[in-house]
């Protein structure tokens, strides 16, 4: 990484695209995991996750005492800027990593 890319504290994505990202690589995420690959807090995981259930882009299901999670590739990206766009078009850009890689 160069000497800029450590001083910078913005990212491309948002949190939430990444936590997107992450569920659509492995879909029984725990969210310990999940916070831990996106950076961010388990508690702002687990926002970020209620906000993309209540958005229509993840469905949850309740499988035994763990969570899988189901993307709708159909549901069109948020910003203006995007609009038409569905969020399927963003994931099969940036093929998401296995979250076991580093």
């Amino acid at each position: 990484m160069s000497r800029g890319q450590e001083d910078s504290s913005w990212t491309f994505l948002t949190n939430h695209a990444q936590v997107l990202l992450a569920i659509a690589q492995n879909p029984d995420v725990r969210m310990r995991d999940l916070a831990e690959h996106v950076g961010i807090t388990e508690r702002a995981a687990q926002r970020i996750v209620v906000d993309l259930v209540e958005a229509g882009y993840v469905k949850r299901l309740r499988v035994g005492r763990r969570n899988n999670y189901t993307i709708n590739p159909r549901v069109e990206m948020r910003h203006s800027a995007q609009e038409g766009h569905p969020v399927g078009e963003l994931l099969d850009v940036l093929e998401p990593r296995d979250l076991a890689q580093p």
